[in-house]
């Protein structure tokens, strides 16, 4: 037992000394909601990753679209590879500032956990039908403090928490660390869904905004490492984490951009389908709450439209595509 406490006592000593005087140290955590004892070896930080990891909300993003639906292909971005590669991008930058990495890498891994199937779309659907609305920052939160674990919840540290709260544009970071995952959500979005728009043909190379083509690069991982090396040589040092003037507009125009001509035009393609499909699961389950499953039914005996956000919202796409079809699908020969 003494050898596996020198472990993480040695983890604590390397953050006191080589860390920036504006990054979290492992063992100043605000703590969790409810009391634990201690791992042994493991920093708080490093526990909040590793439950974020097996819960299974995080296996479900395998199968949630990131931004194209069931795409031919083995190449394209899941919720799950987004994930990923935020988490990654986010671990590079906070190396870079001398920040806490596993703050910031347990922050991105949990930053989506709440979002909905069939991607913004299905945000957007159930924005519209929830009385007290919807965003999946939000059930993201929810979803480690209420939900995993049978509705126990994983009991995150605060930090972690926070960070997954506010990692959206609007949100306010709290730590450099919940900064650095804001701006790696950013980069790694726009970047590797132009590499997915490029093989699905709904772009070419060429047509990407050229003021910003200059300033990061052609390629995928060009742009990804100047965005990296741009906010390290911009924030290092100081108490801010920030993108160069020049960078940040032409980030600017590439999401614009994609927004412009690939998240609507790609969108289109399913959005008829996917609100059909979630209005009916919405009101069908909002009428009979009782089918519900039984985690979601303790929610609503008090909030219905709570409970059915809970459950459509945990749903992949392929999921969510079977209950309908189990729903409202004539069976061959009427059984």
């Amino acid at each position: 037992m003494s050898e596996a406490k020198s472990t993480k006592e040695r983890t604590y000593e390397k953050e006191r000394a080589y860390l920036s005087p504006y990054a979290v140290l492992s063992e100043k955590t605000r703590g969790r909601l409810r009391e634990e004892e201690p791992c042994p070896v493991r920093t708080e930080f490093q526990r909040d990753r590793d439950r974020i990891i097996y819960s299974k909300a995080f296996l479900r993003l395998k199968n949630k679209t990131q931004v194209f639906f069931a795409p031919d292909g083995d190449h394209y971005m899941s919720r799950l590879t987004h994930t990923l590669d935020v988490s990654q991008i986010a671990r590079s930058i906070a190396r870079g500032l001398s920040l806490n990495e596993d703050l910031a890498e347990a922050i991105a891994l949990g930053h989506d956990l709440g979002h909905t199937p069939f991607g913004h779309i299905g945000e957007r659907v159930l924005a519209s039908l929830s009385p007290s609305g919807f965003r999946h920052s939000e059930q993201s939160l929810r979803v480690v403090d209420v939900l995993e674990k049978d509705g126990r919840g994983l009991n995150l540290t605060y930090e972690v928490r926070s960070g997954i709260l506010h990692h959206v544009p609007e949100g306010k970071p709290e730590t450099l660390e919940a900064e650095v995952v804001r701006y790696a959500d950013l980069i790694a979005y726009i970047n590797h869904d132009i590499e997915d728009a490029i093989r699905a043909g709904y772009l070419t190379a060429g047509a990407l905004p050229q003021d910003a083509v200059a300033q990061f690069g052609r390629h995928t991982s060009e742009r990804i490492n100047t965005a990296i090396t741009d906010i390290c040589r911009e924030s290092e040092g100081t108490p801010f984490v920030r993108m160069s003037a020049a960078r940040s507009k032409a980030l600017a125009e590439l999401r614009a951009f994609m927004f412009e001509n690939v998240y609507e035009r790609a969108n289109k393609l399913i959005q008829n389908s996917a609100e059909r499909m979630l209005r009916s699961l919405y009101n069908y389950f909002t009428e009979h709450p009782q089918e519900l499953p039984a985690l979601y039914r303790k929610t609503a005996e008090i909030d219905v439209p709570r409970a059915v956000c809970d459950y459509l919202s945990s749903m992949s796409d392929r999921y969510a595509i079977n209950v309908f079809k189990e729903l409202f699908v004539p069976r061959e020969g009427g059984v």
